[in-house]
C-alpha cells in the first residue's frame, strides 16, 4: 500500500473537523460564512470518502460538486472581504 492511502483518512478526519468547527461558527457566532465553509468541507469529506471507495462519479459529476464548492468559497471570502 502506498502512503495515500494511508494519509487520504486522516485528511477525511481533519475536513470533517473543520466542517463542524464552521457549522459551530455558523450557529454561535451566528455568521452565515460558517454555513457556506460547512458546505465546502463537507462536500470535501463525501468527495473524499467516495474517491477513497474508489467509486466513480461522472465527469460532469465533479465538475458540478467543484463548481458549488468553488462558489461557496467565493462567498466567504467576499463576505469577509467586506466585513468592517
Amino acid at each position: 500500500m502506498d502512503l495515500s492511502f494511508y494519509l487520504q483518512p486522516v485528511s477525511i478526519v481533519i475536513e470533517a473537523i473543520i466542517c463542524i468547527i464552521a457549522i459551530a461558527i455558523g450557529i454561535l457566532n451566528k455568521k452565515i460564512y460558517g454555513w457556506f465553509i460547512a458546505l465546502t468541507f463537507g462536500i470535501y469529506v463525501v468527495y473524499d470518502i467516495i474517491a477513497f471507495m474508489d467509486i466513480s462519479l461522472l465527469p460532469s459529476v465533479v465538475a458540478i460538486i467543484f463548481l458549488v464548492e468553488t462558489l461557496s468559497m467565493l462567498y466567504v471570502v467576499w463576505i469577509l472581504y467586506n466585513e468592517h
